[in-house]
């Protein structure tokens, strides 16, 4: 019963937080969006007090079910190992921990955070691995599917479904989640959850945390047979048949072993003390040493001031059009800046599944490796819409209202003039007739003797519609560029 009632669990969290990442209409944000808030690292990042209490006090009592319910990443590993159980049964094997790799591991990851290295954050954060698998691989394919739909209820006169842009996928980020969706899908064929007590360091801290939980599968030795079918079913291989132990730090409370259990030797009940995988005191001791050192250090990377600093937009080529090399990247209203949102954002992809513009582009430099930023080339961000600022789950980006974005500036509008058409003598000013903000006007220039855009600094809120319906061809006359640190008007 009571891995089924884990099983139905796991697949409520599973769907809603894939449905989160491949909804395009942002109904399902609405309702479920606190699934991504509930995530641990994501609830780390934005300080939540209130979730993390919530999850370690969930784990010091059932053990790693968070592992094994609220984690999609644990969740989709689950879902290969039960395809490698229909090729071959009884397969599992215990295996000694890792234990150097699993900490190395966890000093790599919040060495990444503290120092501003996102690309190692990025990669293995489970969260925002598995909504990078999604967004970038789901997404397309969820997107064609709808249009085929679309396209045929069209034919029979229902519009109950409607045809929507698939959205291109950085290069960067498709070959990262492939990269990623075929390493956890073969070592999960492999060796279950070998994954999750190896190398993710949220599995690594909550497993410290799990080896005193109080409640914990437990073998009763009286009526243990010694069959050992607990331990060829254990996809986290830590049960050893053989002593009557289970390495609380590794179990991933999925109740496989009290379901294939003959003898009814094993119990999902109240032990304070057994069950753990019995070290010595100085092995305990090293371990909550290690274990606080690493949480000092994570709480020092979330209170930590990282210096601010430019960052290259980089140069994209798309069709006809010269996207400019920015010196300062644009990041949503929101995001309050540079600084903030590099240390809050942890490459989910989530705000650039959810942002119906299709604004948001995973970056390429390695300090901010897949964290979004803003190009408008394809729209540009309309007042009216604070869509990424309701999904993200880490703070990166603060929830705000439609009136609070129309006094934030993102940015500033930078004018090319020999890139203008006005300023060769062609009639233009589109980009002052279009400015919702007014900041640009058109005035004379005594060069050449035509009118052309001049911005006000300080009514320009950064949104790109000037950048975006801008004329000129291949680079535009006017384009927008990143504040470092966002303004309120």
């Amino acid at each position: 019963m009571l891995r089924k009632i884990r099983i139905i669990l796991a697949l409520i969290f599973f769907i809603g937080i894939t449905l989160l990442f491949l909804d395009f209409t942002g109904v399902v944000s609405l309702y479920l969006g606190w699934m991504a808030k509930v995530q641990f690292l994501p609830a780390v990042m934005s300080l939540n007090v209130g979730v993390i209490i919530a999850l370690v006090v969930v784990t010091l009592l059932f053990g790693r079910v968070y592992c094994s319910i609220i984690c999609p990443l644990g969740v989709m590993q689950d879902f290969f190992a039960w395809i490698g159980d229909r090729f071959k049964k009884n397969r599992y094997r215990y295996s000694k921990p890792l234990t150097w790799l699993r900490w190395t591991l966890l000093v790599l990851f919040v060495a990444g955070m503290l120092l501003g290295v996102n690309a190692i954050v990025a990669v293995i954060a489970p969260y925002s691995s598995y909504g990078r698998i999604v967004s970038s691989i789901g997404q397309p394919v969820y997107v064609w599917l709808n249009n085929i739909i679309a396209s045929i209820a069209e034919k029979h006169d229902s519009y109950a479904f409607y045809s929507v842009e698939v959205k291109a996928v950085s290069a960067v980020t498709l070959v990262t989640a492939a990269v990623m969706l075929v390493l956890v899908g073969a070592l999960s064929l492999w060796r279950g959850r070998i994954w999750c007590n190896s190398i993710c360091p949220v599995g690594t801290v909550l497993g410290f945390l799990s080896r005193w939980s109080l409640m914990k599968p437990v073998i009763d030795k009286s009526k243990c047979s010694g069959c050992g079918r607990c331990e060829r079913n254990c996809k986290a291989e830590c049960i050893n048949s053989k002593t009557g132990e289970i390495d609380g730090s590794r179990c991933v409370a999925c109740m496989n072993c009290i379901g294939k259990c003959k003898s009814d030797a094993i119990r999902f009940k109240l032990s304070p003390v057994a069950g753990r995988r019995s070290p010595s005191v100085g092995e305990v001791d090293s371990s909550r040493r290690k274990f606080l050192v690493s949480s000092a250090a994570v709480g020092a990377a979330m209170a930590l001031q990282a210096q601010e600093e430019n960052i290259d937009g980089g140069l994209a080529v798309i069709e006809d059009r010269v996207m400019p090399r920015l010196n300062t990247p644009l990041k949503p209203a929101g995001s309050r800046g540079l600084r903030h949102f590099s240390k809050h954002c942890t490459a989910c992809q989530l705000c650039v599944a959810a942002c119906p513009g299709n604004l948001l582009r995973p970056s390429k430099d390695l300090k901010t490796l897949m964290q979004p930023e803003m190009c408008f080339h394809d729209g540009y961000c309309r007042p009216e819409c604070v869509k990424c600022s309701e999904v993200c789950p880490t703070g990166a980006i603060v929830k705000i209202t439609a009136d609070e974005k129309t006094s934030i500036s993102i940015g500033r509008a930078v004018v090319v003039v020999q890139n203008c058409l006005s300023a060769r003598g062609e009639q233009c000013g589109h980009c002052a007739d279009v400015c919702p903000a007014e900041a640009v006007k058109m005035v004379r220039d005594y060069a050449s003797g035509y009118d052309v855009p001049a911005v006000d600094e300080n009514r320009c809120l950064g949104c790109g519609k000037c950048e975006y319906l801008c004329p000129a061809r291949p680079l535009a006359a006017i384009y927008v560029e990143g504040r470092e640190q966002h303004v309120s008007r």
